[in-house]
């Protein structure tokens, strides 16, 4: 058996390249003293040898360690998966990375992670919602770096936001069904508590109807959270079955939206001429599928933008207080309402 083969350190590099050790170390940093014509024969050296630049011992002297700390509450939500995709877009161009952590809806996970995350001093930590366990607020509170709740729109944020009212977002929609004189409207899902937006979703179309002076139709449990389009079948099976005289059906997302679509297309129920349905999240399934979903569309990418700018205007200490980003979900129409 051949030994292991050694490792390439930065001395290796700078032999190579002809520089001192120092000189590598601030290429890669890319310091500004270090000219480009050198840089890249480094870079060069560096990828011949295979050598990887070890940040750790840098990080520890200048107390930076160049990533930023998130959590989200499923990694297979598409929408979450856009947000993070906006902010670590918007964070590249610094050099700054992100942790990633998922909480599955529960908040004892996020206390863990944050802990977790913390203990490893992050630029700073981005949490999706405004709602967390008392410890885990404590740990945000006292945690010395920027942090940004988005998602939501907290009365008492923790520091920065980026977000939308959850509950306001059913306001538009509701009105659009009652414009269309459907009035006996049904809600699926939002009644799992480790669902915050879902549930703010639920209680601000128990809002809308009540300002329309409408009594709510049924409000049908989906279980928890993320709800699947199987789920959103099997709700939508029960609320034909009790609730036959329903006009529409609001989801919590466009996903149990969808099955619920399917249900009534395997009952044979014309969809909108029969009931109306529609989604929340504008996921790409609600575009595809026939009739399109009328959802809403939280611009889950600019979220994630966003927050990467607030994240480095307070980095850069330009930030005079907590800033709030407030983001308007836009209703999209489309052929499920009648």
């Amino acid at each position: 058996m051949s030994p292991p083969r050694r490792v390439p350190r930065m001395a290796d590099v700078a032999r190579l390249a002809g520089v001192s050790p120092m000189t590598v170390s601030r290429a890669f940093k890319a310091d500004s003293s270090v000219s480009e014509a050198t840089r890249e024969a480094i870079l060069k050296a560096a990828e011949e040898l295979g050598y990887v630049f070890d940040s750790t011992a840098s990080n520890l002297r200048s107390q930076k360690t160049d990533f930023v700390a998130v959590t989200i509450p499923s990694i297979n939500n598409a929408n979450f998966a856009q947000t993070v995709r906006g902010l670590s877009e918007g964070l590249k161009a610094r050099g700054l990375q992100i942790l990633l952590g998922t909480t599955d809806y529960d908040p004892g996970e996020e206390e863990r992670l944050v802990e977790q995350l913390l203990r490893r001093r992050p630029e700073a930590i981005v949490v999706t919602g405004g709602q967390h366990s008392d410890r885990t607020q404590r740990m945000l509170e006292k945690a010395g770096v920027p942090v940004v709740e988005i998602w939501d729109l907290p009365g008492q944020p923790i520091g920065h936001v980026v977000g939308f009212s959850n509950a306001g977002a059913m306001t538009g929609l509701v009105a659009h069904l009652v414009g269309r004189g459907l009035t006996r409207i049904a809600f699926v899902g939002g009644d799992d508590p480790a669902d915050s937006r879902g549930a703010e979703r639920r209680q601000g179309f128990l809002a809308a109807m009540a300002a329309h002076g409408l009594p709510p139709g049924p409000l049908v449990a989906t279980g928890a959270p993320p709800v699947s389009m199987r789920e959103g079948a099997e709700a939508m099976a029960r609320l034909l079955d009790t609730a036959p005289q329903t006009e529409a059906v609001i989801c919590v997302s466009d996903l149990s939206a969808f099955g619920a679509l399917s249900e009534c297309q395997r009952r044979g129920i014309a969809v909108p001429d029969q009931i109306s349905i529609a989604g929340f999240g504008d996921y790409e399934i609600a575009a595809i599928c026939h009739p399109a979903l009328t959802t809403i569309n939280p611009f889950p990418r600019e979220i994630g933008a966003r927050a990467a700018e607030v994240i480095l205007t307070a980095l850069d200490g330009q930030a005079d207080g907590p800033m709030v980003v407030e983001i308007a979900p836009e209703l999209l129409i489309r052929q499920s309402v009648r």
